[in-house]
Formats: structure tokens, sequence, C-alpha cells
């Protein structure tokens, strides 16, 4: 059939198709999740990015 007589090709190829199949479905399925956390996230990260600036306004002795 189409020219492959070993079977261990068509597995390969089958494999493949049905793992691509898989990712998609997985990037459907998990397409926004996690982003109710991302407010708390961004002021995480502005409280540490002021503690840091300050540790360095420190070392500089500003």
């Amino acid at each position: 059939m189409l020219g492959i007589d070993d079977p261990w090709i068509w597995g390969v190829y089958l494999l493949c198709i049905f793992s691509a199949l898989l990712c998609v479905v997985y990037g459907i399925i998990n397409w926004n999740r996690g982003g109710e956390q991302e407010p708390a996230e961004i002021k995480e990260e502005a409280a540490w990015e002021a503690s840091e600036e300050e540790m360095q306004e420190e070392e500089l002795g500003i």
C-alpha cells in the first residue's frame, strides 16, 4: 500500500500523526489555564523589582 511494505514504517507514520493530534487536543484543553493567577504574579514581580531597586540604591549609597 503506497509503496510501503514494512509495518514498522506504517507504525511510525501513525504514531507521528497520533502524537500531533494529541498535542493539538492538549493545547485546546489547556488554552487559557493559569490566567487567574496572573494579576497576583504581576503584583509579586512589581514588589520584587521595587525591593531590588532599593538594594541597588543602598549599595551605591544613594
